[in-house]
């Protein structure tokens, strides 16, 4: 039997995406009901519509640029946006076409986490971004100097948190992260 690559990539379980320029070529049906859209509203679009502000798109762009460029590969957990404004956990998984130009053309890869992961609590951007950090590990220090802030900034954002999620310590605000209590 031939393998019909279309159908793998249309029949995938994950959201696939095709990318030039940080704008959207192609994708699958899987991405289109995971953000809640058609092929035809994103094709063409770009990857901004898919997240909750532009500071967010623009902020992880610049990151995730020299990672590509060094590895050809990227992946996090980051908190993404449907075409509704619901908000939602989504590992994202990339890899470059080019390394020399890390935006020029890749294939990503989107995998809903809400199920296993809701957002409950309102959070800003920053928020958002540390939140993500904490849950893969990271110290103040290492989230300050990846996010290129102070880690006494972090530590602010880490106390907001903690509020929010009534959290009494950073190991209650993870578990609290990962199981969406709020």
């Amino acid at each position: 039997m031939d393998l019909d690559y279309r159908m793998a990539f249309d029949l995938a379980p994950v959201g696939l995406c095709l990318s030039r320029h940080r704008h959207i070529v192609d994708c699958n049906q899987h991405l289109c009901e995971m953000f809640g859209s058609t092929r035809d509203a994103l094709i063409g679009q770009s990857f901004q519509i898919l997240y909750p502000s532009a500071d967010e798109y623009e902020r992880l762009g610049a990151r995730m640029a020299p990672i590509l460029n060094a590895r050809g590969h990227y992946a996090d957990d980051r908190i993404m946006m449907r075409s509704n404004g619901e908000t939602f956990w989504c590992h994202v998984t990339g890899r470059a076409l080019d390394r020399a130009a890390p935006h020029a053309a890749g294939i990503w890869a989107f995998e809903d986490l809400s199920a296993q992961r809701p957002v409950k609590a309102e959070l800003t951007p920053r928020e958002r971004e540390v939140a993500a950090r904490l849950l893969d590990g990271m110290t103040s220090k290492e989230i300050g100097k990846t996010l290129e802030i102070s880690h006494r900034t972090v530590e602010i954002y880490r106390a907001r948190l903690m509020r929010k999620y009534k959290a009494s310590t950073t190991a209650d605000l993870v578990h609290k992260l990962m199981a969406g209590a709020g």
